[in-house]
């Protein structure tokens, strides 16, 4: 008789290990060997032999218990993603967990880890290094040890698709700036723009045709030796919108730098922000590096406190992303989960989930990622739970699902996670939670220190309760916390007891709750406002419900404008067009049965399927139906304007001058505890209701024990 092939074997011995009912128990581990039988003495090597083995498990009829494979402590480098599909799911009743060993650090690594740096030697280049940096940078070659594929540095932000970073140089576990002139926190501003082809924008000033270029100050660029991969970063005509660019030619003589196609902007305007970067000369400060992509030499200033007066480098870990893929990828997979792992250096998203239904990222942290952290899109029921979510090159958390035409919740959500610094390429419109679909939730995070807004989003009978957020908008303007915008038809959404504060905000500035542009229809209810510039800004929209929050120190409490009746194109045709587009494509009846507060629209608009009111007929829409009730205010309270009045605001039982309400001042920082009202205010007999402060922000579970940024050393 023949022999049985080996891994027939193996799985004999499992089946046979696994009681009816129970889950299977598999194990991996950096130090085993796919040929074992995935047992806690004999593991597996890899999470793809494990994933095979559950496959079979599943095909014998064994998973009735579902199945938990435990990762031992260690890296596990992944040179692709690691994909599960429809035939890795579980059950409700039989989950898949894939989850770090009790105790141990698991990683999986989109990187390599990099040693053998020593100090620069060749003379043409400590000659186009800063003097004062020579002896400071280190070298060294990737191609020596095979990393020759870096990836293209892209142009990306505002108006552009996301794509996969280019290699990005970590140390320490944070991530280093790419050479660049001003440093990091300064800016250049644009010296003005050729007038040929120059426009006038909507709101009078002079916008410079993207294929002319723009002007720059000085002579800083002359010493430069080569720019043929040059690129500048921007905030080109707003404060909101910003791109890098490659440049495609710069002349010295006359301080003329032009980008290379395709545009995507909306043009250059003197006096806005930008900066040059990757440039060799100026790597000239800790923390900078450069890669010369023609020879493969890799050269970094490493962070003082890690480098010897002369010698190599030292530790700290330093990673170079070269993965341009996620590191978990799962297409129509259900009811699996990922719990404890750390998920890092990656060009491209750590985790993307497509379809299926009711998947966890429970308890992980991801960190160093070049887009995203967590993408959801289609499915139901996915959540991303207790997760640390630092240094993301786009957003940290995009959940969307769901059908608008028929109002379908997706189910998604995230809560009781920890955001921190994202944004660090994208800039605008990535936000630490993106929304999207209908009735997706974001409870219980912690968000700060971003440069634009914390959570985006659109479509319809979303919740946004318990979080707190600060220090956001901290490079942008005209920007809120919490963001949606333009379209009447997103409605249902619900932003209640969240705890806002100490915001930031240039040129226009920052808003807490922004409704931008006739957006209409949101409930803010219960929240906490403190040093906010504009907290509830209501941005010409109607219906919008501002109940029984908390106002301090703000500037102001609640903002109305009425730019939907300006006359001016630029508003008359978003609301007679971008408005009235958006209100057609979805089902009249469906949503005038779900928003009975749609139907005042029809005045406006014309009824559905009647007559439309166009052209000189269609005077704009007016702000109305706002109510404004049960709120606290310490400061500046309301502000109407732009054909606003406050008679379109229903306002009702406020409290405007409540400084005596609380029981001390904020501490710092400021907690939301701190706002907890007296019981002989004024404001509980006005019919204001308590705020439970207590339930704001993270809480401690099984999968969150430690204080915030504190897990797995970090």
């Amino acid at each position: 008789m023949n022999a049985r092939p080996a891994h027939l074997l193996i799985l004999g011995t499992i089946l046979l290990a696994i009681p009816p009912g129970r889950a299977a128990q598999l194990f991996v581990s950096i130090d085993g060997s796919d040929l074992n039988p995935g047992t806690r003495a004999k593991p597996f090597a890899t999470l793809e032999r494990a994933r095979d083995e559950v496959r079979r498990l599943r095909l014998a009829d064994r998973l009735k218990g579902g199945a938990t494979i435990w990762l031992g402590s260690g890296d596990y480098v992944r040179t692709n993603a690691f994909e599960l599909t429809v035939a890795d799911s579980g059950t409700a009743n039989a989950p898949i967990v894939w989850r770090a060993a009790e105790g141990e650090n698991v990683r999986l690594l989109g990187a390599r880890k990099l040693a053998g740096f020593h100090p620069v030697t060749d003379p043409k280049v400590l000659a186009r290094l800063p003097e004062a940096t020579r002896g400071h940078v280190r070298q060294l070659d990737l191609g020596a040890l095979g990393v020759t594929d870096f990836g293209r540095m892209s142009s990306r932000g505002f108006s552009r698709p996301l794509t996969p970073a280019h290699c990005e140089l970590f140390f320490g576990g944070r991530p280093m700036t790419l050479a660049r002139w001003p440093n990091e926190g300064d800016w250049e501003k644009i010296a003005g723009i050729p007038e040929s082809g120059a426009t006038k924008d909507e709101h009078g000033g002079r916008l410079g045709k993207l294929g002319e270029g723009f002007l720059y100050n000085g002579d800083r660029p002359r010493q430069w030796q080569d720019t043929s991969d040059m690129w500048v970063h921007g905030y080109w005509s707003w404060d909101w919108a910003n791109s890098y660019e490659h440049v495609a030619s710069i002349d010295f003589e006359r301080r003329l730098i032009k980008t290379a196609a395709p545009y995507g902007l909306y043009g250059f305007r003197k006096n806005q922000r930008f900066y040059f970067l990757n440039l060799l000369e100026e790597l000239d400060q800790p923390g900078e590096w450069f890669l010369d992509r023609k020879t493969g030499v890799l050269y970094f200033w490493p962070p003082a406190q890690a480098q010897q007066a002369s010698g190599p480098l030292s530790q700290p870990e330093v990673l170079l992303s070269l993965l341009a893929e996620p590191l978990v990828k799962l297409t129509d997979v259900s009811h699996v989960t990922f719990r404890g792992l750390i998920l890092e250096a990656t060009r491209g998203s750590a985790v993307q989930i497509h379809g299926g239904a009711s998947n966890r990222i429970a308890g992980c942290v991801i960190r160093n990622i070049g887009d995203y952290g967590v993408t959801i899109e289609g499915g139901t029921g996915h959540g991303v739970v207790s997760c640390d979510i630092f240094d993301t090159g786009d957003g940290g958390v995009s959940l969307d699902g769901g059908d608008r035409q028929t109002l379908r919740p997706g189910g998604h959500f995230v809560e009781n996670c920890h955001f921190a610094r994202q944004g660090r390429w994208s800039k605008c419109y990535v936000p630490a939670v993106l929304i999207g679909g209908v009735g997706q939730r974001a409870s219980h995070n912690l968000i700060h220190d971003h440069p634009h807004c914390a959570i985006l989003f659109n479509g319809n009978d979303h919740l946004i309760e318990f979080n707190e957020i600060h220090h956001i908008a901290l490079e942008t303007g005209d920007v809120g916390a919490i963001y949606t915008g333009r379209d009447y038809t997103f409605r249902g959404n619900r932003i209640r007891y969240n705890f806002v504060h100490d915001t930031g905000g240039v040129g226009m500035g920052s808003m807490g709750m922004y409704m931008d542009d006739c957006v209409s229809g949101t409930e803010i209810f219960g929240n906490i406002f403190y040093k906010v510039q504009r907290a509830a800004f209501l941005g010409g929209g109607r219906d919008h419900q501002v109940v029984n929050n908390i106002f301090v120190e703000c500037n102001h409490a609640v903002e109305l404008d009425g730019r939907g009746l300006d006359s001016s194109p630029v508003w008359h045709d978003m609301v007679d067009k971008t408005m009235r587009q958006s209100l057609a494509g979805m089902p009249p009846a469906l949503y005038r049965e779900r928003y009975p507060a749609l139907k005042t629209l029809d005045q406006y608009y014309g009824p559905p399927g009647g007559p439309a009111i166009e052209g000189a007929a269609f005077k704009g829409v007016p702000p109305e139906g706002n109510v404004v009730a049960r709120n606290i205010c310490v400061g500046k309270w309301l502000n109407v304007y732009w054909h606003a009045t406050p008679a379109m605001l229903r306002l009702e039982n406020n409290l405007t001058n409540a400084a005596s309400s609380f029981g001390r001042p904020p501490g710092e920082p400021a907690q939301a505890k701190d706002f907890a009202l007296r019981r002989d205010s004024p404001a509980w007999k006005l019919g204001f209701q308590p705020v439970p402060l207590d339930k704001i922000g993270l809480y401690r579970d099984e999968l969150r024990t430690s204080p915030p940024g504190l897990r797995n050393g970090h």
